[in-house]
């Protein structure tokens, strides 16, 4: 967050984040066949903390993302994910997607399709957002400016608190 720009939500609510999942040795084991779930992909997401980019927070602090709204089908290589800004008019919002889509764009094998979207009902622009993050060629023009991906890359960069 730029020094002196206001926050549009100075006190979001902070719940509690949920524990790592067990791992058991077949999950280790490279001979298993062990298809991606939404447990998974909610570990992507949550283990390495996508930050806030207007507070030091997680998006599974904020609330924005949570596993129930995660989506997969290993079949037929499809992720969704759904997320939940903190208010409703929220500026961050197209941000906040684009860093859960490169997210999983990086942490994913390329078979799969990705489809980040805002939960419905949750954003004054949730067409209009939803738009954006579903094409491809804006999401790969946003990639290409540095300055928004270097905004990204913050994003995506562990945050130091613990647990």
């Amino acid at each position: 967050m730029a020094g002196g720009t206001r926050l549009e939500n100075a006190n979001p609510l902070i719940f509690q984040r949920s524990g790592e999942r067990l791992h058991t040795a077949n999950d280790e084991d490279e001979d298993v066949l062990d298809p991606i779930d939404d447990r998974e992909i909610f570990d992507i997401l949550h283990v390495q903390s996508i930050n806030d980019p207007e507070h030091p927070l997680s998006l599974e602090e904020l609330n924005v993302v949570e596993q129930m709204r995660v989506r997969v089908n290993d079949q037929q290589n499809t992720v969704g994910v759904e997320f939940t800004p903190t208010i409703p008019h929220c500026s961050m919002a197209t941000l906040i997607g684009l860093s859960i889509k490169v997210k999983l764009l990086r942490s994913l094998p390329e078979r799969f399709k990705i489809d980040v979207r805002i939960t419905p009902g949750t954003h004054a622009s949730e067409d209009a957002v939803n738009k954006q993050l579903a094409d491809k060629e804006r999401v790969a023009a946003a990639l290409e400016n540095s300055q928004l991906l270097e905004v990204v890359n913050q994003c995506l960069t562990s945050n130091a608190r613990t647990v």
